[in-house]
């Protein structure tokens, strides 16, 4: 099959290491990857992370920006032959980059067969996979390679991978008249949780299956199409994406009105757009903004939640997801934490800060007696592990921040305890 009829993805790949798109904590200017091609030292390595999110592009950049040769197999459905080709390249022309697909999978034979090559170093080793590397791959090998994690793409780098693909003549879509409307673009950099590969094999699939407006000549690329050719359903149907944020909203706000219903219903939209970072994200927040004091141990729990949608990817990750939002949905609800903490910013904000109390400065240096740092009570030991002295600034005395909230037990007994300890 010549390039030109291989998938958009495929041409896209980025041909040297300036061309990745994302991944700055990896290629960007002093980051590790890049360091070793400026360095012309590389090693072996495994990157792991969600489809499409840049895996094999890294290493096809790697190998276009170094002369070595490279080459792909996958660990499950190639042979050992296949390797032993690989090899032989390498021994006949020098080192050699193979970039070992689903490296979770490599069975023993051909793990044994390969060690020897990449100490030898004629084999640079670049494992791709989608499962964690701790666990899936084998220590033989885990222990000679580096391993870095691949995160999702960004909205952002979405976009500029999509326009670069749109506008290149050579290897993208270039050639053709192509128009693509802003939501659509906003809806193609939301609705795949950052598979990159998705994205661009879906637009070249409408590109080539949506007939030439006889009016301007041109093909126009609306959300419409995307969402067929995603298979996806948008919720952003306006130019500035007001409806996606409008459903995180209604999210949230349906969680703090404790309406299981409604909060299940906007998930489910956030699902379907593939909106996994932000569901996570947005469960962290709520737990502690909306449910907070009241019931503390929600936190910890829907962060147990978190990880393992992180780990699991869709679809599965809707189940875990589901149980924290049950869960924070029929929590008690307490805002005290985030209320305390924005009026304590307002005052400093507005210039109310004061000077700290001689009794709290710092005494941990030759001469702070002198510079005034002095008188501090140490609390432990006496009754109730509790002394009266002025903690905040004399300025601010009488200022109050928090105000307990008793709608859950935990946030009643901390209510309790400091009536008794303003009693004291």
């Amino acid at each position: 099959m010549s390039e030109r009829n291989m998938p958009l993805a495929y041409r896209m790949r980025p041909q040297n290491i300036d061309e990745v798109v994302g991944q700055a904590h990896l290629v960007g200017p002093g980051k590790i990857i890049r360091r070793m091609i400026e360095a012309g030292m590389l090693s072996s390595m495994i990157l792991y992370g969600p489809p499409g999110t840049g895996k094999t592009s890294i290493a096809s950049a790697i190998a276009g920006s170094t002369e070595y040769a490279f080459r792909i197999l996958n660990a499950a459905t190639d042979t050992k032959k296949d390797m032993q080709a690989v090899v032989d390249e390498a021994e006949f022309s020098g080192s050699l980059i193979l970039l070992l697909d689903e490296i979770h999978r490599l069975d023993k034979p051909k793990q044994d067969f390969l060690l020897p090559h990449l100490e030898s170093g004629k084999i640079v080793l670049i494992g791709a996979t989608t499962e964690n590397p701790y666990i899936s791959i084998a220590p033989a090998i885990r222990s000679r390679s580096q391993i870095f994690k691949v995160e999702p793409l960004a909205a952002d780098d979405i976009v500029t991978a999509l326009l670069r693909a749109v506008h290149d003549k050579k290897r993208g879509l270039g050639s053709l008249a192509l128009e693509l409307d802003d939501v659509a673009i906003d809806f193609m950099s939301h609705s795949t949780d950052g598979d990159l590969r998705s994205v661009l094999n879906a637009l070249e699939l409408a590109a080539k299956s949506t007939p030439v407006s006889d009016e301007d000549g041109k093909i126009h690329i609306t959300a419409a199409v995307m969402e067929e050719c995603l298979q996806r359903k948008s919720f952003m149907h306006d130019k500035d994406g007001d409806a996606h944020y409008d459903v995180i909203s209604a999210f949230q706000k349906s969680i703090r009105g404790s309406d299981v219903d409604a909060a299940m219903h906007y998930m489910a939209r956030l699902v379907e757009a593939g909106e996994l970072q932000i569901l996570c994200r947005r469960l962290l927040v709520i737990a502690s903004e909306d449910i907070g004091l009241a019931n503390p141990g929600a936190a910890e729990r829907t962060l147990t939640c978190v990880l393992a949608a992180e780990k699991l990817g869709f679809p599965e990750a809707r189940i875990p997801l589901a149980q924290a939002v049950i869960d924070l949905c029929l929590s008690p609800k307490s805002n005290s934490a985030v209320v305390a903490i924005d009026a304590a910013l307002a005052d400093v904000r507005a210039g109310r800060s004061g000077k700290i109390p001689d009794n709290l400065r710092d005494t941990h240096y030759s001469g702070a007696e002198k510079n005034g740092a002095k008188g501090y009570i140490y609390p432990h030991g006496k009754p109730n592990n509790f002394v009266k002295q002025q903690y905040i600034p004399e300025t601010l005395d009488g200022a109050h921040y928090y105000f307990p909230n008793t709608s859950g037990k935990y946030e009643s007994a901390l209510a309790e305890r400091q009536k008794f300890l303003d009693s004291l």
